[in-house]
């Protein structure tokens, strides 16, 4: 069993396949702390995202998933959070690669465009991915330097 905390959120649109993820994350031993929305209640997903990307940052949670009707607005508003990576997944080679190359702790999809089947797909590849360093590590070391860059200028 898994002693991983994984944060999940969504908005409205993203609660049904929210729930599909959380009991698969459930079923693989993982601990899931749910940002919410507990039904398909009106949310905005900026809050959501937030609060997950929050809990990552903090390492209260390991990494966290997200869900809107594309993934793309989430993924836009946790990486407004310093130190966050969140990666809209789509197919496969993306999810492994989200980790592997990206070192991406915050994967987001698409309920309107992604079917549960292949999103319990993408995340398990996303799950089973690491980090591979290397030539990678300096691009994502670059990432956190802008980071910082225009977070001391503001």
């Amino acid at each position: 069993m898994s002693d991983t905390v994984i944060a999940v959120g969504s908005d409205s649109l993203g609660h049904e396949l929210k729930e599909v993820l959380r009991a698969r994350l459930v079923e693989l031993g993982h601990r899931v702390r749910d940002f919410g929305v507990a039904e398909p209640e009106a949310a905005d997903y900026p809050e959501v995202a937030g609060a997950v990307a929050e809990a990552v940052r903090s390492g209260a949670c390991a990494r966290g998933v997200l869900v809107c009707g594309t993934g793309a607005g989430m993924a836009i508003a946790a990486n407004k959070v310093p130190g966050v990576r969140a990666v809209c997944v789509t197919d496969p080679y993306t999810a492994e690669r989200a980790v592997a190359s990206n070192d991406a702790q915050i994967v987001t999809m698409g309920s309107l465009v992604t079917t549960p089947t292949l999103a319990l797909r993408l995340l398990d590849i996303w799950l089973a991915a690491e980090f591979q360093g290397g030539r990678s590590a300096p691009k994502v070391a670059k990432i956190a330097d802008i980071e910082r860059r225009y977070s001391e200028s503001a």
